[in-house]
């Protein structure tokens, strides 16, 4: 996954080191990404310090990592607290018969994470299903 798809992360990690030498790089990423997020990225695999101490491979391979970024979801509370979200990937950006992105070949968005919300009572999970289904034919 990249983390910043809609920028330069060299570019802009560069740039700030030149003009904010001393933020740490949890405070420089929070400028893009939720705070916590960043925060925890930096725990997890980056060491925060100020931007001045890094030298250019080691924000190349920060990048590399926030444009490749793999993680692996650790599971679910099932149907028992699964309930209806709102927001997600817009419908507009996804093909309606597909489910695929239209900025992305070979990504598709499917289920809740599409911008689609309809009421309870299993019509969610028909959507989900549904929208699976689809990518699924095709991916």
């Amino acid at each position: 996954m990249n983390l910043l798809p809609d920028r330069d992360a060299s570019a802009w990690l560069v740039e700030r080191q030149r003009d904010r030498p001393a933020a740490e790089l949890r405070t420089v990423l929070a400028e893009s990404l939720p705070k916590r997020l960043a925060q925890r990225l930096c725990e997890l695999a980056f060491d925060s310090r100020p931007l001045r101490q890094y030298h250019a491979p080691e924000l190349r391979a920060i990048v590399e990592r926030l444009r490749h970024w793999s993680f692996r979801p650790s599971g679910s509370e099932g149907y028992r607290t699964a309930e209806v979200t709102l927001g997600g990937v817009n419908t507009d950006d996804l093909s309606s018969a597909t489910m695929a992105s239209k900025k992305v070949p070979g990504l598709y968005f499917i289920g809740e994470v599409v911008d689609v919300m309809g009421h309870l009572g299993g019509f969610n999970f028909q959507w989900a299903w549904a929208s699976g289904y689809a990518a699924g034919k095709v991916a």
